[in-house]
């Protein structure tokens, strides 16, 4: 039987929670120098974003804006005074906080656009530039209402493209915990929502999202592969799919150092950070990888490659329900 066509992947690994603490961010780099992160988020917020910035520079690491309105302290005119955003401690309201008080209405909007502005700005202070893409610490930028006004600052700004966290099975990974998985349908059901405003306002995202399936100790690189291959299913042979890999490696954060002003949590402290650190730098993986026809790159580089070939994302959602036309 001959051997059927595969398509042709161009693969952009993310690093999220740049900025976070210098060990996270050492990790980064270290994955970044070996080839197989191509892309960083970075956390404006955070208690190194200045020095990562500059690992940033020194390295030329394609950066974008991990914006943040669930963890540490605000940078915007909020951090002057009480805000919808905050707690009675001065802090954002928590990843399931912020959840909980978007779906009851608590959020001004107003003030989302606020802080997301002056996130932008301070990207644009601490790298002289502006972010390659932006997307959405713990993913708020797809929660409702908040990705109407993430959509709208981001074509204010000028910047085109963003992150889907639509992951393709992600309900059927047996090997999720009930609540890591609970989450990540949550997550899949507001991004297919963002789609629209998304959309409306410019904005460009890859064909495929991984992720929320490969997260710490569940990576592994046949998982990795096992996500690409779902997210290849009912493509054309010889299609150009384009897909983002969401990793968040590092050395492990040692308290007190790291965090967003509150010190780092738990997330950031974990074993699993080193894990993915060690999957992602193996050279068995970039072996796999490239046998599989996957190419490593960045989104900018993406960009620059698409004339002709159509775009990395529709103004629907067939490009995850369907085959797309190049």
């Amino acid at each position: 039987m001959a051997a059927v066509a595969r398509p042709r992947v161009r693969l952009v690994v993310t690093a999220d929670d740049f900025g976070y603490c210098p060990l996270r961010d050492e990790g980064i780099v270290e994955a970044f120098l070996a080839g197989t992160v191509t892309s960083v988020s970075l956390l404006v917020n955070g208690a190194a974003a200045e020095s990562a910035a500059e690992l940033a520079r020194r390295h030329g690491i394609p950066t974008g804006l991990h914006a943040n309105l669930s963890e540490g302290r605000p940078v915007g005119p909020a951090r002057h005074g009480s805000s919808s955003l905050l707690g009675r401690d001065g802090f954002f309201l928590g990843k399931m906080g912020f959840r909980e008080a978007v779906a009851a209405g608590d959020v001004a909007l107003p003030q989302v656009r606020e802080e997301l502005e002056a996130q932008l700005s301070r990207f644009r202070e601490l790298l002289g530039r502006a972010p390659t893409h932006v997307d959405g610490h713990q993913h708020v930028h797809v929660l409702p209402g908040v990705c109407q006004v993430f959509a709208e600052a981001l074509q204010a700004s000028g910047v085109r493209f963003t992150r889907l966290p639509l992951e393709l099975g992600v309900g059927g990974c047996a090997w999720l915990e009930a609540p890591a998985r609970a989450f990540a349908c949550t997550v899949e059901r507001d991004a297919r929502a963002a789609v629209g405003p998304f959309s409306r306002h410019g904005l460009r995202w890859t064909d495929a999202f991984v992720g929320l399936s490969t997260c710490g100790r569940h990576m592994s690189a046949h998982r990795l592969l096992g996500a690409l291959a779902r997210a290849l299913e009912g493509r054309p042979a010889g299609h150009a799919l384009t897909a983002e890999l969401m990793a968040h490696p590092g050395y492990p954060s040692v308290p007190p150092a790291g965090g967003c002003g509150e010190g780092p949590d738990a997330f950031s402290c974990s074993w699993e950070r080193l894990h993915e650190l060690r999957v992602l730098t193996a050279p068995t993986l970039r072996a796999q990888l490239a046998q599989d026809g996957v190419q490593l790159c960045a989104l900018d580089d993406l960009d620059s490659k698409r004339p002709g070939e159509g775009v990395p994302c529709g103004a629907t959602l067939e490009p995850f329900l369907q085959p797309s036309t190049p």
